[in-house]
Order: C-alpha cells, then sequence, then structure tokens
C-alpha cells in the first residue's frame, strides 16, 4: 500500500509538519547535530563560530526557516563559498539537485551517490547520515508544544489529520508515536514521500480532498509555499509563540475551515502575523 491509497474518513483534512511546528525538536536539532555535523563533515572547524551563526540564521530565525536539509545545505555551502572561507567542490551540481530533484532524502541521494563521481553528493549524504545519528543520541527530552494534542485529539474528530514533514520518516515514526500524535493521523508523510508541495498535490488527487477543505499548519514559508502551490490554507504556528498558536488554531481556525469562512481575507491577515514574526 502506498502512502496516498488510504479512503478518507472526513471532507476536510489538516496536512501538519513536525519539527518546529508539532514538535519542539527544530532549535535542539539543529544547535546540536545539523550544524556541528556540517562542519565536521564539510572541515569548516577553523570557522565554527562563523559557520554555526549561518546556519542558524539559514535554519531558523530568517524567511528560510523549516528549509529540507539538503536545501539548506547548499544554502549555506554556497554562503561559505561567497565568503571565501572555503570551496567545496561539486558544489553546483548538488546545488542543482536540490532545485529540481522530486526527493530530496537519503535513499534519493544513495541512488545518485552511486551514479555520480560528485564528491559534494557523497559528503552530503555523509553528513545526513551522521546527523540522524547525533540526533538519535539526543536526551530523550522532545515533546509536543503546548496544546498540540489537545488540538490534534480535538481535530481528527471533525477532520483528517496528516503529518507532511520534511524530516526522516524514522525519526517523525518514533517521536509521534512516543507522544501519541501518531495515532489522531491517517498517515505520516515524510521526505521519502516527496516534498510537502508534492503531497499536499497527491493528497488532492489521491483520496480526493477539495482544496477549499485543506489545510496546511506549519511554522516555515516552505510551509506556506506548499499551501499556496496547491491552492490551499496555509495556518501559520509562529516561532516563539508555538502554544498560543495552536490554541488559536483550535479556537478559530480550524472552526473557520468546517464552516466555510477561513477566506482569503482571513490567510492574508495570518500570512501577515506570520511574515512580520519572522522579520519580513
Amino acid at each position: 500500500m502506498g502512502y496516498f491509497d488510504f479512503e478518507k474518513k472526513s471532507d476536510y483534512v489538516v496536512c501538519i509538519d513536525s519539527d518546529g511546528c508539532a514538535m519542539d525538536t527544530m532549535e535542539v536539532k539543529h544547535r546540536e547535530c545539523f550544524g556541528p555535523q556540517w562542519i565536521k563533515t564539510y572541515g569548516l572547524d577553523a570557522h565554527f563560530d562563523e559557520c554555526m551563526e549561518l546556519w542558524l540564521s539559514i535554519n531558523l530565525y530568517t524567511i528560510t526557516r523549516g528549509i529540507n536539509r539538503f536545501k539548506g545545505l547548499a544554502l549555506a555551502l554556497e554562503e561559505v563559498e561567497r565568503r571565501g572561507l572555503a570551496h567545496t567542490e561539486g558544489l553546483e551540481e548538488f546545488s542543482a539537485w536540490t532545485k529540481d530533484a522530486k526527493e530530496l532524502s537519503n535513499p534519493a541521494l544513495m541512488a545518485l551517490t552511486q551514479k555520480s563521481e560528485n564528491p559534494c553528493f557523497e559528503l552530503a549524504l555523509l553528513w545526513s547520515i551522521r546527523t540522524n545519528r547525533a540526533i538519535h543520541g539526543l536526551p530523550g527530552d522532545d515533546a509536543p508544544f503546548e496544546n498540540v494534542k489537545r488540538a490534534m485529539d480535538e481535530m481528527c474528530r471533525q477532520s483528517d489529520l496528516v503529518a507532511v514533514s520534511s524530516a526522516n520518516s524514522e525519526a517523525v515514526e518514533a517521536e509521534w508515536t512516543k507522544h501519541h500524535l501518531k495515532e489522531d493521523c491517517r498517515v505520516l508523510l515524510t521526505q521519502e514521500a516527496g516534498s510537502k508541495a508534492f503531497c499536499i498535490g497527491e493528497l488532492l488527487s489521491g483520496p480526493g480532498y477539495e482544496t477549499a477543505k485543506t489545510l496546511m499548519v506549519g511554522d516555515a514559508p516552505g510551509d506556506k509555499d506548499a499551501a499556496a502551490k496547491n491552492g490551499v490554507w496555509f495556518y501559520p504556528i509562529l516561532a516563539g509563540k508555538e502554544g498560543e498558536s495552536w490554541a488559536r488554531l483550535l479556537d478559530e481556525a480550524f472552526p473557520k475551515l468546517l464552516a466555510g469562512t477561513f477566506d482569503e481575507e482571513y490567510q492574508k491577515q495570518l500570512i501577515s502575523e506570520f511574515e512580520k514574526n519572522l522579520g519580513v
């Protein structure tokens, strides 16, 4: 059975991102795993502080927050080269892959390295594997943000919930199972299933949800863009105000979705608040 081969139980579907949206894991993963392993793998230790600041800026604190790990890696390596800190052989081809590939995941990259001698592909795969290993080694104190479980328990009674995340399947499966979020969902769609935009599109064409009855919940511009590409609604979880955002989703936005009053004016208001919160 494929990711999208399920029958909808409701006419409404709420797609939910994981890291930084449902799960309070984004900050620690980038500070302790993604960033340090990037510096280690690409030999940037001489510029550790500058590179860590760059990594966190790209992945947490600016308009590219929540970007796919390989897209974030390409941006970071491009900026390192622009600053004259280091040169990465094969970067141009790797960057092109992150922009054009249908699937950005370890399995996709593994298949590519078996056909290409590009050292940047090999280093990217090594970095990703090391990052996953480092994440596994984190203390088991991950948790959903405040109001997440309450909101999901309520929403799943009147809609189909689907995880739509660019994180790897093993991490999402473990975290969402541990904290009883998976039980509220029809399916967990991760990087192995395709991009967020692709996954939303498949939900519309497969199970057959209507755009006006589909909501993407996320904390990053990529989530907003994935929703826009498919003509569905977007609800932002504001960085630093996650618990409050989840309460508002349950009490205000979700009822509007069900009532058919989640309209363009309300969408513009939410996006304005979202962009202001990210300093856009």
